[in-house]
Formats: C-alpha cells, sequence, structure tokens
C-alpha cells in the first residue's frame, strides 16, 4: 500500500488520469454517456492548453517541438467526438512521462551506487588503543583508521597492517579483489575484505577519490542529453509529413473522423523518450567502467571526433620514472646491482627512490638493511650493506668512493643513477619516463573507430617528447609548450570535434576549451578533473578509446530509437489513413510503441560491455574454440 501511495505522489497526472477513465466508465454504466462525454473532453482540453502553453513557450524561445501533434490529436478527436480516443491519449501523454522517469533511473542505477555509498564514518585508532568513531569528514591526514570487516574505507589511506584484500568493483569495475601490502594506497570508497585492517589516513575526506567521483557523479546526473534536441530537429518534417497524411486521408474519404485517426498515431512519444533514455544508459554504462560523462553532451561530441591531443607526461607515459636499464662492471651481474641500489635508496628521500625499490622488490630480489646509513641531501646514500661499504648517487659523489668510475652518456629526458661498492665502481642504473603499455593500442583503436589526427602537445623539450612520439606513431608533435600555446593549438585544431587528453594543472586550461577534455583523474590533478568534461577514474590510458566506443555505440542506439519511432509512427498513419485503424485501438497501440522504443533506447546500458576493436579481443560464442586455442594438429 505504502509503494502504491509512493507512486500515486510521484505521478499525480497519470493517476488523476486513470481516475477520470474510471469515473466517465461508471456514468456510462450507469446510462449517463453525455456526463462521460463532457468530463472526459473537458479534462482532455484542460491538458491540451498546458501542453498548448508549453508549445507557445518553446515557440518564442525559437524552439519548434513535437507538441503541436499531441494538442492537434487530443482537440480532433474530441471535436469529432471520440472523446475516448482523446483521453487513451492524455494517459499516452502523461504515462509516457512516467515511464520516461522509470527508464531514466534503470539507466542511471550505476550512478546513483556511487552516490549511495558515500562513506560516513571513521573508526580513529588513538594513542592509548581505544577506539573512536568520528564523522568521516573529521578524519586528518596522518589518522591510524581501523576499516572493520565488509566495510568502505572512509578516505584516502595507505595499508598499515602486513596485508588485507580489498573490492574496488565500484570504482574500477574490476569485479575480483585486490589484494594489497602494507604500504599500498587504498582509495576511498573500496570495501574491506574479511579481515579487519588498519590504514594511515593520506587524505581528507574532501579530498580523497570517492568524494571527487561523487562530486563528479552529481554533475553527471543533472546534465541533459543533446540528442533531446536532435529529435526536435525532426519535428518540423515529422509534423508536416503527419499533418498531410491525415489530411489527405480527409480530402479522400470526407470524413473527419479519418483525420483523428491519424493524428492519434502521430503523437510522437518515442521520439521524446527514447533519446534521453539513451543518453542516460550510456553515461550508466561509462561510470561502471570508471569513466564518468560530467556532461551528456560529451557523449554525442565523443562519437563524432576526429581529432585527438594526447598530453604526454603522465597521459601518454606513467609519469613517474621507471628502470629501463641496468648496466653492471663485469664483476657483477644486473641483479646485484639492482639489489645493491635498492637497498641503498631505502635510506634516501630521493624521488628516485620508490622506482629503484620497486625494480629491485618486482624482481624478487631481497633487499639488505644497515644499521649506519647516511644520506648527503643532494648527492647519494653512502652505507654498509653485506659487510662492505656501498654508495649510490651522483657520479662526483660515487666517485669519490670508486675513482674508477666511468661515466655513461644520457638521452634527453634520461636519469642516470651510479653506483660502488667495496671501493669499485659497480655501474649504473637508467630510468626514464616510460611509455604506457596500452598507449599503441589505445591510439590505434582510436584510428578504427574514425579518428583522423592524432597530435602530442606537451610542454616538454623536443628532445624528450620526440622519441616517444615517434614510438607510438604519432607524426605531429608540438613540444615546449606553454598552458597559452596548447589553447591555441587546440582551438585552431581541425578536423573537429577535438578531444584533449591531460592530467595536469597546466592541462586545465586546454582542457576547458576543447570540445571535449578527458582528465586522467587516478593520479592527475583536481584543476585538471575540474576543467574536463570527462574524467578517467583508473590509471588506464586505454579508457579515452573505451570512451569514445561507448559514445559511439550510444549514439547509434539513441538515433536506431528515434528511427524506429518515425518508422512506426508513419506505417501507423498510414494504416489509419486507410480507415483500418479506430482512433481508441491506435491510442492504445501507441501506448505499446512507447514501451518498445524504451525497451531498444535501454540497451545503451550495455554499451560498454561489446569490446573494443584494437583492445579487446573478438568474443567468442560460447563452446567456440579460437584460432589461438587450437593445439597444433588441431
Amino acid at each position: 500500500m505504502t509503494r502504491i501511495l509512493a507512486l500515486v505522489r510521484r505521478f499525480p497526472l497519470v493517476t488523476l488520469t486513470v481516475a477520470i477513465g474510471l469515473v466517465a466508465g461508471s456514468l456510462v454504466a450507469a446510462d449517463l454517456e453525455p456526463g462521460a462525454r463532457w468530463l472526459i473532453s473537458l479534462y482532455a482540453l484542460a491538458i491540451a492548453a498546458v501542453e498548448a502553453v508549453r508549445m507557445i513557450r518553446g515557440l518564442l524561445s525559437k524552439q519548434f517541438g513535437l507538441d503541436i501533434l499531441a494538442v492537434t490529436a487530443i482537440v480532433s478527436t474530441i471535436v469529432v467526438g471520440e472523446y475516448w480516443a482523446s483521453l487513451v491519449i492524455v494517459l499516452m501523454l502523461t504515462g509516457g512521462e512516467a515511464l520516461e522517469v522509470a527508464a531514466a533511473g534503470r539507466a542511471q542505477r550505476e550512478l546513483r551506487s556511487l552516490l549511495d555509498r558515500v562513506p560516513q564514518l571513521a573508526h580513529r585508532l588513538e594513542a592509548n588503543g581505544d577506539v573512536v568513531d568520528v564523522a568521516a569528514d573529521q578524519v586528518q591526514v596522518g589518522d591510524r583508521l581501523l576499516v572493520r570487516p565488509a566495510e568502505i574505507t572512509p578516505v584516502d589511506a595507505e595499508l598499515a597492517s602486513a596485508s588485507g584484500s580489498f573490492d574496488e568493483s565500484s570504482l574500477t569495475g574490476e569485479s575480483l579483489p585486490v589484494d594489497k601490502t602494507t604500504g599500498d594506497a587504498v582509495l576511498s570508497g573500496s570495501v574491506n575484505g574479511p579481515a579487519a585492517v588498519e590504514v594511515i589516513a593520506t587524505a581528507v575526506a574532501a579530498d580523497s577519490q570517492y568524494q571527487r567521483i561523487v562530486e563528479l557523479v552529481r554533475d553527471a546526473a543533472g546534465s541533459k542529453a543533446p540528442l533531446v534536441r536532435l529529435a526536435d530537429r525532426y519535428a518540423l518534417p515529422f509534423t508536416a509529413v503527419s499533418l498531410a497524411i491525415a489530411g489527405v486521408a480527409w480530402a479522400l474519404s470526407g470524413d473527419p473522423v479519418r483525420f483523428a485517426e491519424v493524428l492519434v498515431v502521430a503523437t510522437p512519444c518515442p521520439l521524446l523518450i527514447a533519446a534521453p533514455v539513451a543518453f542516460m544508459g550510456g553515461m550508466s554504462s561509462a561510470a561502471k567502467r570508471g569513466i564518468v560523462m560530467k556532461n551528456a553532451g560529451s557523449l554525442e561530441k565523443l562519437a563524432r571526433a576526429r581529432t585527438v591531443a594526447f598530453d604526454k607526461t603522465g597521459t601518454l607515459t606513467m609519469g613517474r620514472p621507471e628502470v629501463v636499464a641496468v648496466h653492471p662492471q663485469p664483476h657483477l651481474d644486473a641483479d646485484e646491482l639492482l639489489r645493491l641500489v635498492g637497498s641503498l635508496e631505502q635510506y634516501s628521500s630521493h624521488v628516485l627512490a620508490a622506482s629503484l625499490q620497486h625494480a629491485a622488490v618486482a624482481r624478487g630480489l631481497p633487499l639488505s638493511f644497515s644499521t649506519d646509513a647516511r644520506e648527503v641531501a643532494t648527492h647519494g646514500v653512502i652505507a654498509t650493506i653485506d659487510g662492505e661499504e656501498a654508495v649510490v648517487g651522483k657520479p662526483a659523489f660515487v666517485a669519490e668512493h670508486a675513482p674508477d668510475l666511468v661515466l655513461r652518456p644520457s638521452d634527453s629526458g634520461e636519469a642516470v643513477v651510479y653506483a660502488a661498492t667495496g671501493g669499485r665502481f659497480a655501474g649504473v642504473v637508467v630510468l626514464r619516463d616510460a611509455v604506457r603499455d596500452d598507449a599503441a593500442a589505445t591510439l590505434a583503436a582510436l584510428r578504427m573507430q574514425g579518428v583522423e589526427r592524432i597530435l602530442m602537445v606537451t610542454g616538454d623539450v623536443s628532445a624528450t617528447a620526440a622519441p616517444i612520439a615517434a614510438s607510438l606513431g604519432i607524426a605531429e608533435l608540438h613540444a615546449e609548450c606553454l598552458p597559452d600555446d596548447k589553447v591555441r593549438i587546440i582551438r585552431e585544431a581541425q578536423p573537429r570535434p577535438v578531444i584533449m587528453v591531460g592530467d595536469g594543472v597546466n592541462d586545465a586550461p586546454v582542457l576547458a576549451v576543447s570540445d571535449v577534455g578527458i582528465a586522467m583523474g587516478a593520479k592527475g590533478s583536481t584543476a585538471a578533473s575540474e576543467s574536463a568534461d570527462v574524467v578517467i577514474l583508473l590509471d588506464d590510458i586505454s579508457r579515452v578509446a573505451r570512451a569514445v566506443a561507448i559514445g559511439q555505440r550510444t549514439v547509434r542506439i539513441a538515433l536506431q530509437s528515434i528511427w524506429l519511432g518515425i518508422a512506426i509512427s508513419i506505417g501507423l498513419m498510414l494504416v489509419a489513413a486507410v480507415g483500418l485503424l479506430p482512433a481508441i485501438a491506435g491510442a492504445a497501440l501507441q501506448e505499446v510503441v512507447d514501451l518498445v522504443a524504451i525497451l531498444g533506447a535501454l540497451r545503451a546500458v550495455r554499451a560498454g560491455v561489446a569490446p573494443v576493436p584494437g583492445l579487446d579481443a573478438p568474443r567468442t560464442r560460447r563452446g567456440e574454440t579460437t584460432v589461438s586455442e587450437l593445439a597444433p594438429g588441431q
């Protein structure tokens, strides 16, 4: 009963229309047909008047919509005495709005799920070991927090426990739990596994990843799909065709009822409903895959994109130095040198230290510890490792302890770390901001999607950017660009629409002026995310091509739904024109057409499911075997 009352309050016009129908039916049953006719006619004319006012306001703002057909259909059915048909048309209009709200709610389910999971409470561990519950927005950086089993992590944090398992599906779409160890980052909004863990807050709630996502989703949920306007572009020709068919039917038959019968089935609810439902479905599908569209209009522009510009650092590259080469001296092998450097870098505060340690650990090399390590600021580290004095750092510093040091020339964009042990030069480790593994595949996928021009726009010097551009097949490079230069390049870029992909603070202006600005939000700046139209929540450049694919599929589904509505309406009009479709039957049939159009538009909820050519392997049907799975001789 409570649910019924909620529906009545949510859709009062639908309820009133049904009530009018029941009262009118009772009057007819009581042999009071004139009363029923007057009741329905007055109510239908009132609804028509409301629609007419809306239509006039639209005309005054130079927006020609589809309201004129609905108003004409209601008035004409009343004039020719088909008052029951007029009531069904009113039910179709009011019920169509209810269906649109319900369908949009289904399409927005993934967006709303993010909002519903906003962390509200945190368990703070005090110095005396007590656990105090505080509001999530009261957590400060450095607070030690307890996250109980199946609880949501309230703020961005670093894992303090030895290990933990987290469900990040609401953030990344990854269905499997993610295992983490001490020191790993734990995103707010991720759900803890079966064991309680302790974390150390690295950001306050307002600056945490999940709160940023929530704000982006709120912006996205309030946007309006551009294909609603695109549907209105069909309004003038569709209205003209509808009135022409109705007029010809009346003229040839000499029966004004025929005019009303045609207009009843010309009421274009599928055009009005299907497009926005499809766009909300596309936005929902993108959000589920870590791509938040702040404005539904971005979907249409993504679908038509012909130029894509990329920043370099943090976008096409990882944005952090990685070990790309290890060059040991003859008395050591590469693993020994890397283990030595990684062990020494445990005691360094240099920006390269973490990358060097990670490289050693990633190879499974056990790091050694020292009790007398000493860092010489801006120069390097000296420590006793495995019983011998070892040094790592700049060449001049290392040469003081190893006179046989040999300088190694480096290319632009490379960092070279020198090491020595036991008074002898041990070798060098080379680091570089590495190209993302999926960058080349992403660019290939974009070209397959119809992108004609790809360029790199970066503030780095040409000597650093050129090799990366060449390795990715980017022929057009704009290096040493200031923010103003980037804005000018993107404004002048052709063909359009133009997508700009970036992550840094200096990318914020160019993201704002591009047709579609895409921010790499996982590790990028807040300024870039706020300026962009689309934010990728994962550190995954391939989501750019996936976003374009979702846009193309969503627009295709929306247009299919629009044309489906037009085709069915014209077909029914032709049937009604020859007198084979009574007005009351036509009005009822139009409700079925609405449902078909909405169900078709809801296919956009799965716009991100299909594989993206160039990124994903083509799927096979269940039971089929791919060529690569066949063993020799099969």
